[in-house]
């Protein structure tokens, strides 16, 4: 199994990629994300944001094959828990398919990659700044690896 975290965003800031990479540095070997960043579509052509979130669509779909586990995060995606992370995460494991976490750019994810999903989750109520939402990713799935393997990291 491999997870992916697939992102439209590029030249992050130095602690986006630093505390991302903390995290990921304490996922065992098998669990470790694979960073897929995306350039976003330029917002200097003139585009609509429906036509942008068509383009980075299209670019997103490049790296999304079927077969995968696609996850589109959404602010209008189904809310989860930490403990039912750790469920899905074991799930995954156990199924040992192809995982793609999906980050939208600036404008979120065009509806096609969403309904194209086989999961459309959401973080919070709250919206997050795509460079934020790599990092929340990283450090829940190291929480949910925590609970699923009784490591004090989490607590309740």
């Amino acid at each position: 199994m491999k997870i992916s975290l697939i992102s439209l965003g590029h030249k992050m800031p130095g602690w986006v990629d630093s505390a991302f990479q903390m995290y990921n540095d304490r996922l065992p070997g098998h669990l470790k994300l694979h960073l897929v960043e995306l350039t976003p579509v330029s917002r200097h052509k003139g585009l609509s944001v429906s036509q942008i979130k068509s383009q980075e669509a299209s670019i997103l779909e490049k790296h999304t094959l079927s077969g995968t586990i696609n996850v589109a995060l959404d602010e209008r995606g189904k809310a989860i828990s930490t403990p039912q992370v750790a469920t899905i995460l074991g799930d995954w494991q156990m199924e040992g398919r192809d995982v793609n976490i999906i980050i939208g750019g600036a404008d979120g994810l065009d509806q096609r990659i969403i309904q194209q999903a086989s999961h459309c989750w959401s973080l919070s109520r709250l919206v997050f700044p795509h460079q934020l939402v790599r990092v929340i990713v990283a450090e829940q799935l190291y929480r949910a690896w925590s609970l699923l393997n009784n490591h004090p990291y989490h607590r309740e």
